[in-house]
Order: C-alpha cells, then sequence, then structure tokens
C-alpha cells in the first residue's frame, strides 16, 4: 500500500493473472466482430473493463482505487475527445460554408485520377505537420479528399489509406504534435532530437508509399468517358446547390495560418468552426439556427445526384457519438489495465527474456503495438512502455532516442490501424467508413495505409542489422547521471534496475 491511506497501489500481479483480463476481451471482441459480424467493440470493451476490475480486487484495490485509474487516462486523452468534437462541428458547417464543396469542385477540375492518392497523401501530410494534429487533418481535408476520391470511383478504402498515411505521418514529426511531445517527454530526450532521429524510417516509408500510391492510381483507374462524366455530373450538381469561390476556403486557411502561429489546437480549430458559421450565412444563406443545426446535428441536402447526397449528407457534434463513447470506453479499459498493473506485469515479463539490443527495440516497438491492440489508447501505449523500457536502454548504454523512435512508431502510427482504438474509431468516423452497417471491405484501409505499417517494419529491421541505432554519447550518459535517471545493471545478459547513483530498487 502506498505512503497515502487513501490510495493504494496493487501488487505485481503473476503473468498468468495479468494475461486474464487481455486474452478474454480479446476473445469476446473477436466473437462480437467475426462470429456475429457485427463491429460494435462497445460492450466487449466494457466487459473487459469489468474483467479488470475483478482482478484489481483480487490484487487487493478498491474500486476507488480502478475508478481514479480509469477517469485518470479519460482525463489525460480529453484534449484528443474535445478535438474529435470539433471535427464534428467543423464537418457539418464547412459543407453549410461551401469550403468541403470547393474542395471538392477544384480537386476534381484541377487533380487527375492517377495521381489523386499520391497527391492525397502529400496533402495530408504537409497540413498535418503544419496543425500538429493529424484528427484535425483527416476530418477537414481527409473529409474532402474521401468525395474528390467517390468522384473518381476510386474505393473509399484506397483513399482512406492515404489520407491516414499523410496524416498521422504529418503528425508524426510535427513539433506541434502532442504524441510527438510526449514520446520524447517519457524517455528522456528533446523532441527536436528525436524527430531528426525519425527521419531514417519516416522519409524511406513514405517514398515507398508514394510509389505505390502512383502504380496503384495508373494501373487502376482508366480514363473511360463514363468517370469523366460522373465528375461532370459531381462538379455541375454543386455549383447548382452551393456558391463556389476560392473565399469559401477562408476557414480552412484561418486555422492553418492559427497553427502556424502555433496557437493551441482546439482554439484555433474553434475559430474554424466561427469562421465557416460566418461563411456559411454570408455566402450560402444560411440562418442562425440553421448553422447551430449543422454544427450539432450535421449538414442535410437532398439533390438530384446520389453521389453528392452521400459525400455531403454527414457532420455534426452528434455523428461523432459513437466513436466518442467508444473511445472513453477503451481509455477506461486501459485505464484499469495500467492501474492493475497487468500491463506492467507483462512489459516485465517480456524484458526478463531479452538480454541485447535488437531484442529489447524489437520488444518496445511490439510492446506499444500490442498496448494500442489490447488497451485501444495511442498515449498510454506510448507512455507505458516508455516509462518501462528507458532504464534497459540506458544500462545497455544506448540512446533513448532508439526508444522514442519505437513508441512513437508503435503508437502513433499503429493506432489508426486498429478499429477500436480512438485512433482507429476516429479514422472510421469522421471518414464515413461505415463499418458498423456490415461494410467490412472498408477495414482495408487498413493494409492500404502503407506508410503506418511500414515505418515500424523499417524500424525493426535495422534494429536487426544494427544500423541507425545510436549509441549513448559521453554527454548524454552523464546528462541522465545529473538527472538522476533510473538505469538497468547490463552485465552478462542480466538485467536489474538501479538510480543513477546506485541505489538498487525493483
Amino acid at each position: 500500500m502506498s505512503s497515502n491511506s487513501s490510495t493504494r497501489t496493487a501488487q505485481m500481479p503473476s503473468l498468468s493473472l495479468a494475461l486474464i483480463p487481455v486474452i478474454l476481451t480479446l476473445a469476446i471482441l473477436g466473437v462480437q466482430i467475426f462470429y456475429f459480424g457485427d463491429f460494435t467493440p462497445h460492450i466487449p470493451l466494457a466487459i473487459g473493463l469489468a474483467i479488470t476490475a475483478l482482478v484489481g480486487i483480487k490484487l487487493g484495490l478498491r474500486w476507488k482505487d480502478i475508478e481514479e485509474g480509469i477517469f485518470h487516462v479519460i482525463h489525460v486523452s480529453m484534449p484528443s475527445v474535445s478535438v474529435l468534437i470539433l471535427v464534428g462541428m467543423i464537418v457539418g458547417v464547412w459543407i453549410a460554408s461551401g469550403t468541403v464543396p470547393t474542395l471538392i469542385y477544384y480537386g476534381l477540375t484541377l487533380l487527375t485520377p492517377q495521381i489523386f492518392l499520391a497527391a492525397a497523401m502529400i496533402l495530408c501530410a504537409v497540413v498535418s505537420l503544419s496543425l500538429g494534429t493529424s484528427w484535425g487533418t483527416v476530418g477537414t481535408v481527409g473529409l474532402a479528399l474521401m468525395g474528390i476520391g467517390a468522384g473518381f470511383e476510386i474505393p473509399m478504402y484506397w483513399t482512406a489509406g492515404a489520407v491516414v498515411s499523410g496524416a498521422f505521418f504529418g503528425d508524426k514529426v510535427s513539433p506541434l504534435s502532442d504524441t510527438t511531445n510526449l514520446a520524447p517527454a517519457v524517455t528522456g530526450t528533446d523532441v527536436f532530437s528525436h524527430i531528426k532521429n525519425m527521419m531514417p524510417t519516416t522519409v524511406p516509408s513514405m517514398l515507398i508509399a508514394l510509389v505505390i500510391y502512383l502504380v496503384a492510381g495508373f494501373t487502376m483507374i482508366d480514363n473511360d468517358n463514363g468517370s469523366f462524366e460522373r465528375i461532370t455530373a459531381i462538379t455541375s450538381s454543386l455549383q447548382n446547390n452551393f456558391e463556389i469561390s476560392a473565399w469559401l476556403l477562408a476557414p480552412a486557411l484561418v486555422v492553418i495560418v492559427l497553427a502556424v502561429k502555433r496557437m493551441p489546437p482546439i482554439p484555433s480549430l474553434f475559430a474554424g468552426v466561427l469562421t465557416g458559421a460566418a461563411v456559411a450565412m454570408i455566402t450560402q444563406g444560411a440562418g442562425v439556427h440553421d448553422v447551430l443545426t449543422y454544427a450539432n446535428s450535421g449538414y442535410s441536402i437532398q439533390t438530384s445526384s446520389d453521389a453528392i447526397n452521400s459525400l455531403l449528407n454527414r457532420g455534426g457534434v452528434q455523428s461523432m457519438m459513437w466513436t466518442i463513447s467508444l473511445i472513453l470506453i477503451a481509455l477506461g479499459f486501459g485505464g484499469a489495465l495500467e492501474k492493475t498493473r497487468c500491463l506492467e506485469a507483462i512489459i516485465a515479463a517480456i524484458m526478463s527474456k531479452v538480454d541485447s539490443f535488437r531484442g529489447i527495440q524489437t520488444s518496445a516497438t511490439l510492446t506499444s503495438v500490442a498496448t494500442n491492440l489490447v488497451a485501444g489508447d495511442p498515449y498510454l501505449s506510448i507512455a507505458l512502455p516508455g516509462r518501462m523500457y528507458a532504464p534497459v536502454y540506458r544500462g545497455m548504454k544506448y540512446s533513448t532516442l532508439n526508444l522514442s523512435r519505437a513508441i512513437e512508431e508503435g503508437g502513433t502510427l499503429v493506432s489508426p490501424l486498429v478499429p477500436w482504438n480512438a485512433g482507429g474509431a476516429f479514422v472510421i468516423g469522421a471518414l464515413g467508413l461505415t463499418i458498423g452497417d456490415g461494410n467490412f471491405e472498408n477495414l482495408l484501409y487498413i493494409p492500404l495505409a502503407f506508410a503506418c505499417w511500414i515505418s515500424p517494419v523499417l524500424g525493426l529491421i535495422y534494429a536487426q542489422i544494427g544500423v541507425f541505432s545510436p549509441k549513448a554519447t559521453a554527454e548524454e550518459q552523464a546528462l541522465w547521471k545529473k538527472q538522476g535517471e533510473a538505469i538497468a545493471d547490463y552485465a552478462e545478459g542480466s538485467l536489474s534496475e538501479r538510480s543513477a547513483s546506485g541505489a538498487y530498487s525493483k
């Protein structure tokens, strides 16, 4: 028990006990999704939370202690949930303002179908790098790109893969991103060294993805008359129902300018909502109540074009509630796993079997991936392995920049590839992939988000062959001692943890 009588700390569970809530939850998820064919992971995750709580009580925790762990993780992640709410507002209001229709119109008239996927990835990467938020990029520019892709008759999972590749890579290397700052913070490095050290995986994976999207564009898409007729029908319908003008891009420009000036993302996005509302009233004839309705319930229009109806009838805060509820339950499950020390016990068991840099780098990356799969929380998948593995890297005299790259790739980049993760749930909801309606082919966006999984694979390859794996410099080791960082004893394949001053703690 801790010194604070109001809070208890669970005893470390055995590996078998720690695995019980993980295995049972994954089994229930599997039955729900694959046996019943119903992609609604909410209740299986809630059951998993209850199982974890029972394990915590067996370990000596009270419900109050478990609840504290649950709400701590939810509290830490509330800024991202707030971004999700704002994105719902933006989608509804920017459609009403003509911003999204204008982006779709210009995209269909200026881009060619063959280069669209590659252009979509690059555009999302640039915007995400500027904004520092993959979620904001997916919900705004990504939405418009989904409309353009539909106009080109490109399967929506291909477009979603390109959007996710660009958006999450821009986020990964943006100094304005929360996860890009979290990874070096928990491993004791600085953000710009962290970004520089990610270049050996970031640049090749983006180039590989770019080539794949170009090849797919030129081999998958034909310049037939039917496609051009469809594009003409969509652009004509947009012109008939909206004022189309470059001035209508003002809401998007406002958000980008504020982000460049390093304004926080939440007020920047809300400024985009207000600007979009003003534009909708001035140029599209919307009333105040109309704008409020669009922000809350989404935009609604019925035209002669089914394509336009399916593209633009969306948005609003309420459209995000399925996703938000899933995220909150997943975060609560992750918080319970952390509070009961189940994740810590699993990671400790892994570390006890690893005695080389290759092994520890592989373990750190895969631990972040597994935490994303099990806990559904991208922040926990970065913070927990970062805290647990950092002393081992120091003991091996390898720079913790290796660790920050491993957890960034296994955390940030894998997050959108797990449908019940906070990142994956957001992508599915914001891009309208409608997985819940049984359209499981839309899950093909996961393997088609090439940049997101190629980068961790390259990192694992580098670790095995010993390239781009910096050793700790003398200055870095001196800084560890000065700051009293925990360092694991590493000798003859054995590891034990001690502080930099030499005091043993395990």
